[in-house]
């Protein structure tokens, strides 16, 4: 199993739930998350006095998938995140070793 991290456009997000759907994937985990990259940051105008805004919101995308569904999923998020701008986000995998539902019990694959 994998862990797929997200951190994505705010208004991605939609785009990104439907093509994670389309690619057999039943659920996620989102957070509203700040920080900065390379875009470090922009300016914005209030009332006529320009501030710098230094954590840029985003919206982290968590999910888990098998081995086999990796590159689908990757894919789509590659597909459907990317603006081609500066500031379009990146994307972390990891391995899991193990998940468990908690009302049933079930363990791996299965859980998920």
């Amino acid at each position: 199993m994998k862990k797929i991290e997200a951190v994505i456009r705010h208004f991605k997000l939609e785009d990104i739930k439907a093509a994670l759907n389309d690619c057999g994937v039943i659920g996620m985990t989102t957070t509203e998350v700040k920080g900065y990259g390379r875009q470090k940051g922009h300016t914005e105008m209030y009332r006529g006095t320009e501030y710098a805004i230094d954590f840029v919101p985003k919206v982290k995308v968590e999910v888990v998938c098998s081995d086999e569904d990796l590159d689908s999923v990757v894919d789509a998020f590659l597909e459907k995140a990317r603006t081609g701008q500066m500031g379009d986000g990146k994307i972390f995998i990891s391995s899991l070793e193990e998940a468990i539902r908690i009302r049933t019990g079930e363990r791996g694959d299965d859980a998920v």
